[in-house]
C-alpha cells in the first residue's frame, strides 16, 4: 500500500471538487468557471504529480493502469481516494451552499450528452497518458498546464451545452450530490468516463508501445 499517494489523490480531487462546487453554487459566472477548474487542477497536478501521478479522477486511473504506468492493485485505492476525496469537498460546499441546489430531471438529451463526455475524458486521459507518462516527455514542465487546459477547453466546448463537463466519475457523482445533476445522467456519465479513458489508454498502447515506463 502506497499511503502517500493515497492521501495526495484525497486532497487533489477534495479541491477540484471542491472549487466545481464552489463556483457553480456559490457565486462563480461565465467563463470564470472554467478557468477556476482547469486551473484547481492544474495546480494540483504540479502539486502532487511526482507523488502518486497527480490522477484525481478514476478514469485517469484505470487508463494509468492499463496503459502499465500503474499497478492493477493500486486502481481500487486509487479510486476509492478519488471518491473520498469528491465526498468531502461535497459536504462542504453543501454545508456553505445550504444545499440549494435543487436541478428538477435530466437536462440534457442521452446521445450529446454520451458524446461530450466521451469525446473529452477520452482527450483528458489521452493527453495525461501522452505527456505525463512516457519517458520521451520525462521531467518536462507542461504537462500540469496541458492537462487542466484539456478540462478548461471541454468546459468550454460541451460543458452546460451537450453534457455537464465532467470528464470525470468523481466529478459526475459530485454532481449528483450536489443535486446538480440527475443520478441517472450521473450513472451514464460514470461508465462513459471510465470507457473513454480506456479507450484512451488502448489507444496509447497502439501508438506507442515501446514508450511504456512504470510510474507516472
Amino acid at each position: 500500500m502506497n499511503i502517500r499517494s493515497y492521501i495526495v489523490e484525497f486532497i487533489g480531487t477534495f479541491f477540484l471538487v471542491f472549487t466545481i462546487g464552489c463556483v457553480l453554487l456559490l457565486g462563480g459566472d461565465g467563463v470564470i468557471n472554467a478557468i477556476a477548474i482547469g486551473f484547481a487542477l492544474m495546480i494540483m497536478v504540479y502539486a502532487g504529480g511526482f507523488v502518486s501521478g497527480g490522477h484525481y479522477n478514476p478514469a485517469v486511473t484505470l487508463a494509468a493502469v492499463i496503459r502499465k504506468a500503474l499497478p492493477a492493485s493500486e486502481l481500487i485505492p486509487y479510486i476509492i481516494s478519488q471518491l473520498l476525496g469528491a465526498a468531502g469537498a461535497v459536504l462542504l460546499v453543501n454545508h456553505f451552499s445550504g444545499h440549494v441546489a435543487n436541478f428538477e430531471g435530466c437536462a440534457f438529451n442521452m446521445l450529446p450528452m454520451v458524446t461530450g463526455e466521451f469525446l473529452f475524458t477520452f482527450a483528458l486521459c489521452y493527453v495525461v497518458l501522452m505527456s505525463a507518462t512516457s519517458k520521451e516527455t520525462r521531467g518536462n514542465s507542461y504537462y500540469g498546464l496541458a492537462i487542466g487546459a484539456t478540462v478548461t477547453v471541454g468546459i468550454f466546448a460541451v460543458g452546460s451545452v451537450l453534457c455537464y463537463g465532467a470528464f470525470n466519475p468523481a466529478v459526475a457523482m459530485a454532481l449528483g450530490m450536489m443535486n446538480i445533476a440527475c443520478w441517472q445522467s450521473v450513472f451514464v456519465t460514470i461508465v462513459t468516463n471510465l470507457a473513454a479513458g480506456a479507450v484512451a489508454a488502448f489507444l496509447y498502447n497502439y501508438i506507442a508501445p515501446d514508450k511504456i515506463e512504470i510510474n507516472l
